[in-house]
């Protein structure tokens, strides 16, 4: 019998607190350091769903809405989209939080694909989603 999965089952969160060394001259957090912790919350969420390690196979697209300030803690949500043969999509959603305020906003939205690879290397076949998951 084949080996299926909710998208649940692999859902991570993660959060960063955006310090001096995270930021540019405004103060924002550096587009290259969201990138970073994006393909981190990703590849957990790939690797969690496939039980392999995993190599990021593009980065279909990473939208920017808004800037994440100094201070403020970011929450990364990477979930499955769908699954390959031996690929995975995956969407993260970013959230920054305002500690002092109290207030949230939706940051940036991201799309990964990723490929579980073998002991050897090789991509090899990835657990299908359960049908109620989709």
């Amino acid at each position: 019998m084949e080996k299926m999965k909710s998208i649940n089952e692999s859902v991570v969160e993660m959060c960063e607190l955006v310090l001096p060394n995270d930021v540019n001259l405004l103060n924002n957090l550096k587009g290259g350091q969201l990138m970073h912790w994006i393909d981190i919350a990703a590849a957990m969420t790939a690797s969690r769903h496939s039980n392999c390690i995993v190599a990021t196979v593009s980065i279909d697209s990473l939208d920017f809405k808004h800037p994440i300030r100094l201070g403020e803690m970011v929450k990364l949500v990477a979930k499955l989209q769908s699954v390959g043969n031996t690929s995975m999509r995956i969407k993260v959603c970013v959230w920054a939080e305002n500690l002092q305020t109290g207030n949230v906003i939706m940051t940036n939205e991201a799309t990964l694909v990723f490929v579980a690879l073998d002991e050897k290397g090789r991509p090899t076949p990835v657990p299908k989603l359960h049908e109620l998951s989709l």
